[in-house]
């Protein structure tokens, strides 16, 4: 009986012996530097001097940066340009590699090689592709069309780093419209197909209705994810940036903003503090927009 009650006595600690490797590591990693920063974006620090209270003045110096404008304006339209192609896109790719067929499992296996491939191998491979002396280039010119400035000129440039995001991020969002086209009920493609729809008309009216709470969560993921993106764009256009830094986006103003001996890490934990508060506000659209189209 004593050593049962001992046992019931330390019964409630063990789940937190269980959990609290992972509770330091969330701790160190997240929480820490989570609070670190909202500190830090009301103070004046820089990377060797501890910084004063300033209050919402590196907020205030945010309204009037043109750098922190042309940072936002080219996330927002990162966000609009790869959303819709990493939404739709999978879904369709996912209906073509659905069927079990003989060899089906090897172009499942390559649509989401991208995924697992480091992102800076990925980068280094379109740096190399869309050079001015690279192989797209070549092919453009022996055609007769001349070598295009993929990672010279600002637009052509953040649509390159659109075009290697959305690559990249088809094969993962593949797998998860695969697991959701696996429980849409068969019989509702026999009814509609008995009912003379076409794939075009079943795609609509069963496919898509069925796994839109699916696509309402590739939109909420892959729009975080676009705004808050660094590595293509800073991979393609190198750690000085583009021309004037007009390709910069927040997160790459952050990077260069808060980095280096003289390095303003309050002025960049405030960017940061936006570019959080805009991220919650995208998943709160979404889900807002879900629960609209419910009712």
């Amino acid at each position: 009986m004593a050593t049962a009650s001992r046992v019931r006595r330390q019964l409630p600690v063990s789940p937190w012996l269980f959990a609290a490797p992972g509770l330091l590591v969330i701790g160190a990693f997240v929480l820490y530097p989570f609070v670190s920063t909202l500190i830090n974006a009301f103070t004046d620090r820089r990377t060797l001097i501890e910084g004063e209270f300033v209050g919402l003045a590196n907020f205030r110096e945010l309204l009037h940066d043109d750098m922190f404008w042309i940072g936002l304006r080219n996330s927002t339209l990162y966000v609009l340009g790869v959303v819709p192609a990493l939404v739709v896109l999978p879904l369709l790719l996912a209906l073509l590699v659905q069927k079990n067929i003989p060899g089906i499992a090897f172009f499942r296996s390559a649509f989401y090689t991208p995924v697992v491939a480091s992102i800076v191998v990925v980068g280094l491979i379109w740096v190399w592709l869309l050079d001015e002396r690279g192989l797209v280039n070549a092919v453009l010119e022996t055609i007769g069309v001349g070598r295009v400035g993929f990672l010279s000129d600002q637009w052509l440039l953040l649509l390159s780093a659109m075009a290697v995001t959305v690559w990249k991020g088809l094969g993962y969002y593949m797998i998860i419209y695969l697991a959701a086209l696996a429980n849409v009920p068969r019989e509702l493609h026999e009814a509609a197909a008995v009912d003379g729809a076409g794939a075009v008309r079943r795609f609509l009216t069963v496919t898509v209705p069925a796994v839109r709470s699916t696509m309402v969560l590739v939109g909420a993921l892959s729009s975080v994810a676009a705004f808050k993106v660094f590595s293509e764009v800073y991979l393609m256009a190198g750690p000085s940036g583009g021309p004037a830094g007009e390709d910069t986006t927040l997160v790459m103003l952050v990077q260069r903003t808060g980095t280096g001996l003289t390095g303003r890490v309050g002025y960049a934990s405030a960017i940061s503090v936006v570019v959080f508060v805009i991220t919650v506000a995208l998943m709160l659209l979404v889900l807002r927009a879900d629960r609209r189209s419910e009712t």
